[in-house]
């Protein structure tokens, strides 16, 4: 049996000493545009498809204009259970985004690539797999040069790619991984 100050300390992530800490980066945002279906278990006269409004809200039976835009599923569901609790017992709530489309769930891809272009994210999305997407870099790309812009609490964060080292000459190391709303660009070449 494990000491019981192991089972009790946890880190700041969550997740106890030796266990890898929950992917929170990669955990999806709800946003505008999006369709989420609300399952409420046992009600099923309760549960819906509804589009997430222009203006970040969404109504459902029983919760009108509830705030999803900027919220996990998780989080959502359990806003939307706090509200319910009023009127069902212990209400149970998943939410399912059946179609992501807001721009918190995709990664553009810009500058000197074949076709620039807003691409879907996808769970493990990776820096080749954008720039394969896209039809591969321009005749004029600075490959090296090439960089992600990618928005974080604290500000805007830029992450060097050396784009033709990795398509070219096959250095995987440079194969990093996306984030929803991560924007590739590729500048042009100096002659």
């Amino acid at each position: 049996m494990a000491p019981a100050h192991s089972i009790a300390q946890k880190t700041s992530a969550g997740a106890a000493p030796g266990e890898a800490a929950p992917a929170e980066d990669n955990r999806y945002i709800i946003g505008p545009g999006d369709t989420l279906q609300v399952f409420i278990w046992r009600n099923p006269e309760l549960s819906t498809t509804v589009p997430v409004r222009p203006d970040g809200k969404i109504s459902t039976p029983l919760v009108e204009d509830m705030i999803a835009v900027g919220k996990t599923p998780s989080q959502l569901a359990r806003d939307i259970e706090g509200v319910l609790g009023e009127y069902v017992r212990s209400p149970q709530v998943n939410i399912i985004v059946t179609q992501a489309v807001s721009t918190f769930s995709q990664v553009k891809v810009i500058g000197q690539v074949a076709t620039p272009q807003s691409l879907p994210y996808r769970e493990g999305m990776t820096v080749l797999d954008a720039v394969l997407a896209v039809g591969g870099l321009g005749p004029f790309a600075a490959g090296n040069r090439a960089k992600i812009v990618r928005m974080e609490a604290g500000g805007q964060q830029e992450i060097r790619v050396k784009l033709d080292d990795l398509v070219n000459r096959g250095a995987m190391k440079y194969n990093l991984a996306l984030r929803p709303g991560d924007v590739l660009v590729v500048p042009e070449s100096f002659f």
